[in-house]
Order: structure tokens, then C-alpha cells, then sequence
């Protein structure tokens, strides 16, 4: 195994692979350290003056805020984020890719076929809730269904309460407003669900009446209010009569054999280290352009986890105008921070920083390379119905749980999670399958994480044979092999809509 690592031609800096000693002279560089370097952290290639950009990955990722000396230990002592001008370059990187050559029986998963053609890859019962003041009772009807109950029903995987802390104290009407609807229209109409129930208090903001025309399919979703039942006892009972009707039809549903491209797949990062953009994140990659080539769709988010590598991005955009709207949310963003009193480059978090990432602009290289390689097909507010196949970006903020919200939302049928300091996210409907950046994460969190993409940094796999790897984990997870989320039971109390409004 290699002390460090270079990973551009013109970088400025090295990552350390394992830690690094002051004085410890390192083959690779021909160069002494001149100062501890912590595993994952970066070393100056040559001396870099005050106010010079420091580059890795060929792209720049913060400024010079002092004099760094060749050898030197480079973070957050001595560089930070400052205004520069990207070259959007809109377009330039477009192509037309071939598909790889796989077989039918590596290209396909068995999953449920619902009514208007779309393929779940779960089978679930659902209980939203309208409001929060609802999400008790939610529970109480959930809880009804044990595990002896619905061993009745083999093929419904079980029954979900999903329950959160808004839908009241907002404004009617407006984008805020709008964005909670699209969140529960995409959720009550998701082909994860079999049925839903949509359960309210009654007097809310975010009126069942309200949903009903969004959703469109009536013969899936039944609705009830506290209120107009009677109150707690009377719902309780109502519902768990409703829930019986809907697992005798969700039994029925059987898996049977579909292509690939049928997957729609949320792309997360969450506790990223320094190596989740050498080894998680561009092995994911790899298997989005085999997904991508197989006819499948996946979903890009986290806008302020993308600022400063956006550029990568517009080369890609399919048209123009795609690029144009992806800027057009990057300036959203630093109005919306602004607004707020704040600054979308304040990330990396804590976790990250100890991780060895630096700055925002580092840490967004990093997760762009979840993308692929592909074209950029389309840019999607937040929890929009994604109908356009291939890679896609959603707005969404960094924080994983609401961004994985919004892209369940839209219709991913599957999530795929990087990180390098340790996630136990769930994401009922929608299973989330862990991929690990580095083996120490993986050895110590084992019962958390489904994959190991440390392999690539250990020098035992390499990012494509590291990609191949979770193509073929996508097709198991979502032909029913359960992720290690699943089997904890996580995800349900992870729903988090984007409250953009005031709290009135």
C-alpha cells in the first residue's frame, strides 16, 4: 500500500494514505514531511504563496491563506474558500456512450410491476400522515401489524408509518406550500407502496382535499381524518380496517422479472471523509454509467454539496438549458444563504474536517464523481416528479435525510449512500444500501455497512472492478436482498421534507 496518493496531473497537493510522521521521508514524492499529516489528509507538493490557488483533482479547491512550505500539512490553518470565476464551458463534454456489454440476466432485477408501469422495488403498506398532529395515531395503526400478523401476507414487506413534524403553521399557498404537496403526491403514488393511507387531523394546512387531485390514483390511496372519525379510538379502529383491505391486495403482487431500466437510484453522501472522493464516490460512478447505459435513471442532489464543482456538471448538460437552470439553483442558493444570514460554504461539517476535507469546493468534487461520466439529461426542483431517464440532478440541501426525502419523492425506487466516517440512514419505502470509502469504516461499523470501497485504496480493487461490484449489489438490493438498514428496521423516522416557510 502507498503512503499517499496524487490525483491530478497538476495538483498541488498529495493525500495521505495512512498517517504520515513529521520528518518521515516519503519515497513516492521524494519529499520529508515536514509535520504530522493524519490518514486522508493533504501535504503540499511545493511551496505555494499567500493568496495562490491550491489545486487537487486538476480543479481548484481553496486559496493559500498563509505561506505553505513543500511537505507541509494542508487544511484548514492555511486554506479556505475564496471568489473565483468557473469556466461553465456548457456542454463540451457531451457524448453518445454504447452500452456495455452485459447479458440480459446482468441487466435485469425482479421486481413488482405496478398499474401504470412503473416497478417498485419494495412492497409496502404506507401510512402518511398529512400533519403532524396526526403521526400518533399513525404509529398506534402501524403498530398493530406484528410481524405474526403479517406473516399472513408473504409478499408485503410490512407495514410503514411515515410521520414528521410539519403540515401546519405555514402559509396556504405558495412555493413552500407547493414543495410540501409534491412531497406527499410523490410519496402516496410511489411504486414502493402498494397503497397508501393518507391520514389527517382535519383542520391543517396540508388539507387531504388538497393532495387527493395531485395523486390521481384513487384506487391506491384511501384517506381519513381524526376529526371527521370521531377521534383517536374511532381512527385507530378505521384504519387498521383499511390496512387489512390493502394487504390483501398488495398480496397479490408477486416480483417477476424487469430490465434495469426501471431503476430509478437516489445518489447520497453523508459523513464523507477524503476518501469518499477517491474510492465510494467514483465507484459509484462507475456503476451510475452502467445503470445509465442499461436505460436506468439516477438522481444527482445536494445543490450546496455541488457549489464550486458545478462546472463539471454544465460541460455535461444534455442542451443548454439545462446547464442555465443548474446555475440558475447555485445562485438560489447563495441568495437563499445570504438571506438567511449565512454562507453556503460553511460545510464540510466537523466529521468531514476530521476526515480530511478542507473545504466546500474539495468536498463537492468529491460528490459530483457519484455522477458518472454521462450526459446531464435534466435539472428538477425539489420532489418533482423525475421523468427523464439517465443522470439527472435535483435541487436539495446537504443534508441527507431531507435530500434523500426529495428524491424518494420523485420516484427513486433505491438509494445508494457513500461515506467515510460512518451513516446508519433508512429510507423506508426506499431501501439505502451503505457503500464504505475506506476498510477501517467498514471492519468498525460492519453491522451498518453493505459494501467495501476501501478495497481501491488498499490497492486489492480497482474503482471499475469497485463499480462492478455495486452494479450487481443494485440489482440484488432491489430484486429483495435486504440492505443492513433494513434489517435494523431504519427508515421510517427518517422522512424530512424541506420546510422552506416560516413556522406561523
Amino acid at each position: 500500500m502507498a503512503h499517499v496518493l496524487k490525483l491530478g496531473k497538476h495538483d498541488d497537493v498529495a493525500v495521505a494514505l495512512q498517517p504520515v510522521n513529521a520528518g518521515e521521508f516519503i519515497p513516492e514524492l521524494q519529499l520529508t514531511a515536514l509535520s504530522d499529516i493524519p490518514a486522508g489528509h493533504k501535504l503540499a507538493l511545493q511551496a505555494i504563496d499567500t493568496g495562490s490557488p491550491v489545486r487537487k483533482f486538476d480543479q481548484i479547491i481553496g486559496f493559500a491563506t498563509q505561506p505553505i512550505a513543500k511537505g507541509q500539512h494542508i487544511h484548514t490553518q492555511n486554506l479556505a474558500v475564496a471568489d473565483f470565476e468557473r469556466d461553465y464551458a456548457i456542454g463540451t463534454n457531451t457524448f453518445i456512450t454504447d452500452a456495455p456489454q452485459l447479458t440480459q440476466h446482468e441487466t435485469s432485477f425482479d421486481g413488482f410491476v405496478r398499474p401504470d408501469g412503473r416497478v417498485g422495488t419494495r412492497n409496502y403498506v404506507g401510512i402518511l400522515t398529512t400533519v403532524n398532529c396526526s403521526a400518533s395515531v399513525a404509529r398506534r395503526i402501524a403498530a398493530h401489524f406484528t410481524p405474526e400478523i403479517l406473516s399472513a401476507y408473504p409478499n408485503v414487506d410490512g407495514v410503514v408509518a411515515i410521520t414528521h413534524g410539519t403540515g401546519c403553521g405555514m402559509a396556504e399557498h405558495g412555493e413552500p406550500a407547493n414543495l410540501l404537496r409534491r412531497v406527499f403526491s410523490g410519496y402516496a403514488t410511489h411504486p414502493n407502496f402498494a397503497s397508501v393511507l393518507l391520514l389527517g387531523l382535519g383542520c391543517e394546512t396540508n388539507q387531504i382535499d388538497h393532495l387527493v387531485p395531485l395523486i390521481g390514483q384513487p384506487g391506491t390511496v384511501a384517506a381519513l381524518a381524526i376529526q371527521e372519525e370521531g377521534g383517536t379510538t374511532a381512527t385507530i379502529k378505521s384504519g387498521i380496517a383499511k390496512i387489512y383491505e390493502m394487504l390483501q391486495q398488495a398480496n397479490a403482487v408477486t416480483r417477476s422479472s424487469v430490465p434495469a431500466s426501471h431503476l430509478v437510484i437516489g445518489l447520497q453522501c453523508g459523513g464523507s471523509d477524503a476518501y469518499s472522493g477517491i474510492s465510494a464516490n467514483p465507484a459509484l460512478g462507475v456503476a451510475v454509467d452502467r445503470l445509465v447505459r442499461a436505460g436506468g435513471t439516477a438522481i444527482l442532489s445536494e445543490t450546496p454539496e455541488i457549489y464550486g464543482a458545478e462546472h463539471l456538471l454544465t460541460r455535461r448538460a444534455a442542451h443548454p438549458e439545462i446547464a442555465h437552470r443548474l446555475i440558475e439553483r447555485i445562485h438560489w442558493w447563495e441568495e437563499y444563504t445570504a438571506r438567511h444570514k449565512g454562507s453556503i460554504d460553511n460545510n464540510p461539517q466537523p466529521g468531514n474536517k476530521a476526515g480530511g476535507l478542507t473545504t466546500i469546493l474539495e468536498k463537492s468534487l468529491g460528490a459530483v464523481s457519484k455522477g458518472g461520466t454521462t450526459n446531464l439529461n435534466a435539472v428538477y426542483l425539489y420532489a418533482e416528479q423525475v421523468r427523464q431517464r439517465g443522470l439527472v440532478f435535483m435541487d436539495s440541501p446537504g443534508f441527507d435525510p431531507v435530500s434523500a426525502t426529495g428524491q424518494v419523492a420523485g420516484g427513486a425506487n433505491l438509494i445508494c449512500f457513500t461515506t467515510g466516517r460512518g451513516s446508519v440512514f433508512g429510507c423506508k419505502p426506499t431501501p439505502s444500501i451503505k457503500l464504505a470509502s475506506n476498510t477501517a469504516l467498514f471492519r468498525r461499523m460492519s453491522d451498518d455497512m453493505d459494501l467495501n470501497c476501501g478495497s481501491i485504496i488498499d490497492g486489492e480493487e480497482t474503482v471499475e472492478q469497485s463499480g462492478a461490484a455495486i452494479f450487481k449489489e443494485i440489482l440484488a438490493i432491489a430484486s429483495g436482498k435486504l440492505t443492513r438498514s433494513e434489517l435494523h428496521g431504519f427508515g421510517e423516522e427518517e422522512f424530512q421534507p424541506w420546510l422552506q416557510s416560516a413556522t406561523l
